[in-house]
């Protein structure tokens, strides 16, 4: 049954403070990331990651710029146990990168986690146990001084194992399911494993503040993250570490609030995977203090491949909306945002604008590897003229009259609407040449022949009902006098208002498009032309406007 009233608050606030993070606007100086995808992540994939997939997707998160990477569980398997030991045995880890190991505060799991990372040039010990009243009462049947000792115990094995063990090693602790936790017991419990570490600022500890399910607000996170950062014993040798996760989907809000409340380091994975909802998604987390201005000191500028890397080796597809890295999250399919982003981009162009502020896109996609192209603006059957546009003028040069683009934009979108689908580049370049470039149904020319004169002549030939017509005309210039050679022919009086052309490239036998709009009591008809020869491409382009209003006529008439 959906009932709201069996439901009930199960996480606690902090005793009464003075709480400064709210009074800060954003995350201006990056933390610590460190990245749980090895592990964390790897064990909420329906398959697994092998041996040589991890150490492929170890590469990838050194290539990317982290510094500190949870690597395994080396008391859960053999294969996670091997992946240390082949790490530290090859060489593998670069010297300014640390990796993790995470262990229970169980004394057999501890001793086989030294096992692993005997000789390691920089490790960091992970030790957790589950400090939550739900816990306590349900699954341990402990009671707080018992769960706390199990920490304590746990503190004191890992520093005695330390010192008789060959390697550098640092230690972290969490308080797991710390959410369901009293946070003046998850408090006396982490600063009772700092008083068995006696951290210095030289070897800091990490005291490691996991939301393990997410069942409050943000702000009750970062007011609860807070008092730890004012309480914690020796804070100067200590780094505050936090790991949210996302089942009420704050999982991004939890981390930015938790470090302007004084956390030092996020732990979290590419594209936010994990068990249930997920770990955070650092790339978003990166990438929002990037938007701001600030360096979040990992490079994503080839998102795309990372994407791709990552999808391969987790099995795991990426959400088309997913922020920043997904397919679409840079697309505009509604017509309004298309214009509005067409016009933000010419714009930055024709005033070599440097800092970015484009209308609806937060961050210029070219700097995580996407292309303008492909990517900002696509068309179906929502899209706009600003959008079909856009295209015709980024992938093909060809710019069209506002109301050409106008007129335009009906033919692409009712395209899309009929068949139920998104039109490529491609496809609007084909509604584009068939509506406006190749629309000939009532007569083509042939041939045309200027002649001397007072006035410019011409002779044209057309071909209409499959018959050679000649016909004549004359005008102040060779446009004029083939427009009054129509006009006579098809006793039709349009006006000649709107002519524009373009290269369609940058060398000297790059092809021209013209467009020419005529109108006839108060309707325009629209025609474009192609052609190396500027003149020809003009005269194209006036043959389909006059093949449009001689169509229009002839349906008025049916």
């Amino acid at each position: 049954m959906f009932s709201h009233q069996k439901y009930e608050k199960q996480y606690y606030l902090p005793p009464t403070l003075s709480y400064d993070w709210v009074k800060k606007e954003t995350v201006e100086k990056a933390p610590t990331w460190c990245s749980v995808d090895l592990r964390d992540g790897n064990q909420a994939l329906p398959i697994p990651m092998n041996l040589d997939e991890k150490l492929k997707m170890f590469q990838l998160l050194v290539d990317i710029g982290f510094k500190e990477i949870e690597v395994a569980f080396p008391a859960a398997s053999e294969t996670e146990f091997k992946l240390v030991r082949t790490l530290i045995d090859n060489n593998m880890i670069p010297d300014d990168v640390t990796i993790m190991v995470i262990t229970q505060a169980r004394e057999h799991i501890i001793r086989r986690t030294f096992e692993a990372i005997e000789g390691a040039p920089r490790a960091i010990v992970h030790l957790y146990n589950s400090t939550s009243e739900a816990q306590r009462r349900q699954v341990f049947k402990k009671s707080k001084e018992e769960i706390k000792q199990i920490a304590v115990n746990g503190a004191v094995l890992v520093k005695e194992l330390a010192e008789q063990t060959e390697g550098n090693f640092y230690f972290q602790y969490s308080p797991e399911s710390f959410p369901g936790t009293e946070v003046d017991y998850a408090l006396d419990i982490c600063n009772s494993v700092l008083d068995i570490w006696k951290p210095t600022p030289d070897h800091k500890a990490i005291i490691n503040i996991p939301t393990t399910v997410e069942i409050a607000m943000p702000h009750v996170f970062a007011s609860q993250i807070e008092y730890m950062h004012k309480n914690l014993v020796y804070r100067d040798a200590v780094t505050l570490s936090i790991h949210p996760h996302n089942d009420r989907g704050c999982g991004v809000s939890d981390a930015e609030f938790g470090v302007l409340a004084g956390a030092d380091r996020v732990e979290g994975t590419l594209f936010g995977i994990g068990e249930r909802t997920g770990n955070v998604d650092l790339i978003t987390l990166a990438m929002n203090m990037y938007s701001q201005g600030y360096d979040p000191g990992l490079n994503f500028s080839n998102l795309d491949q990372i994407r791709t890397k990552y999808e391969e080796l987790t099995r795991i597809k990426v959400h088309e909306r997913q922020p920043y890295s997904g397919d679409l999250v840079f697309t505009a399919f509604s017509g309004s945002h298309q214009d509005a982003i067409s016009k933000g981009m010419k714009y930055r162009k024709e005033n070599k604008i440097e800092k970015w502020d484009v209308p609806y896109i937060p961050v210029d996609p070219a700097d995580l590897g996407r292309n303008y192209q492909t990517d900002v603006i696509r068309i179906n059957s929502q899209s706009g003229k600003g959008g079909i546009g856009y295209i015709l003028e980024t992938n093909y040069g060809i710019k069209l009259p506002y109301k050409m683009n106008e007129a335009m934009s009906y033919f692409a979108k009712n395209v899309s609407d009929q068949s139920n689908k998104e039109l490529s580049a491609e496809e609007i370049y084909q509604v584009f040449k068939e509506q406006y470039v190749d629309f000939q149904p009532y007569f083509q020319l042939i041939d045309y022949e200027f002649h001397k004169g007072e006035k410019q002549e011409v002779t044209l030939t057309l071909l209409k009902d499959n018959q050679h017509v000649v016909i004549q005309g004359e005008g102040n210039g060779s446009l004029d006098a083939i427009s009054n050679a129509l006009k006579k022919h098809f006793d039709i009086d349009y006006a000649l208002e709107v002519y524009e052309q373009q290269s369609l490239g940058t060398d000297s036998i790059a092809d021209s498009c013209a467009q020419i709009g005529i109108s006839l009591q108060g309707h325009m008809y629209w025609g474009a032309g192609i052609d190396e020869d500027i003149l020809m491409a003009s005269v194209y382009a006036l043959v389909v406007a006059v093949n449009r209003l001689i169509a229009y006529q002839a349906n008025e008439q049916e």
